[in-house]
């Protein structure tokens, strides 16, 4: 008789100054590892852990999701508790636990991403938002911003902004949408850039990103952001912005949501 292991879906934060990424490295303190090793003090044999999406090294998460086969079937709330007690001395948090079908995958069932990039604009050096912002000591203009964002929303061939490193089979996406927003705080402005899609390229949030600030600087006009699109060609894009701004917000599947 095949004995199915029970597969459960985890919904994860973590704050990624800390971690050189997500994928387990050999050596090198990552989410995927440490996750495995909380795993492992619960049950010997896991396979660990498979995630959405493979965040870079300083990149943020606010919902993450993996998924996990287990040898034994545990209570949601239970398994979130200990996983938690075994991460306590690491900037990750378990935020939810789900009993999920065995044909549910973490990546490959995932039909939109939800990726946000915050920019701190404010003079003064940031001390408790230091590296959870990329901080610009000028204003940017938005309405500019948005204008050549626009341009990339659709299905295109990005190679103008995809990682010289990405292994994706083919540089064509499709974003569903990019809007920007400004918000006003003491001292300053937040920015924040939102992106949706069922996938993204290696770096190719944060290559959008550099390139928009460019155009924020009026250093571009928005029509430029169009013209290095169809250039298809990564010498033309502007610079990748740092880490340090970006998140993975959300992740969606049909038929599937976490109850909180």
């Amino acid at each position: 008789m095949i004995y199915n292991m029970p597969r459960y879906a985890l919904k994860i934060e973590y704050e990624g100054s800390t971690f050189h990424g997500w994928q387990k490295q050999k050596n090198l303190q990552t989410v995927e590892g440490e996750l495995n090793k909380a795993m492992s003090k619960l049950e010997v044999l896991t396979q660990g852990v498979y995630g959405a999406g493979r965040t870079d090294s300083g990149v943020h998460a606010k919902g993450q999701v993996a998924h996990i086969d287990l040898g034994k079937k545990w209570n949601s709330d239970q398994l979130q508790n200990a996983l938690n007690f075994h991460l306590k001395n690491r900037a990750i948090s378990i935020l939810a636990v789900e009993k999920v079908e065995d044909k549910f995958h973490a990546r490959f069932s995932a039909v939109e991403r939800h990726y946000e990039y915050r920019i701190l604009l404010r003079t003064p050096p940031a001390v408790l938002e230091k590296g959870r912002h990329w901080q610009i000591r000028r204003s940017l203009n938005v309405q500019n911003m948005q204008k050549a964002a626009n341009f990339l929303i659709g299905k295109h061939d990005f190679t103008t902004f995809r990682s010289s490193l990405c292994q994706a089979n083919s540089p064509v996406k499709t974003i569903n949408d990019i809007s920007i927003s400004e918000i006003s705080i003491p001292h300053g402005s937040s920015l924040i850039i939102r992106l949706r899609a069922k996938s993204f390229l290696h770096n190719q949030v944060r290559s959008i990103v550099g390139s928009l600030e460019k155009v924020g600087s009026n250093k571009w006009p928005p029509e430029k952001i169009l013209t290095i699109l169809l250039a298809a060609n990564r010498s033309h894009c502007g610079p990748t912005a740092p880490a340090c701004g970006l998140y993975l917000v959300r992740v969606d599947y049909g038929g599937f949501s976490f109850k909180h």
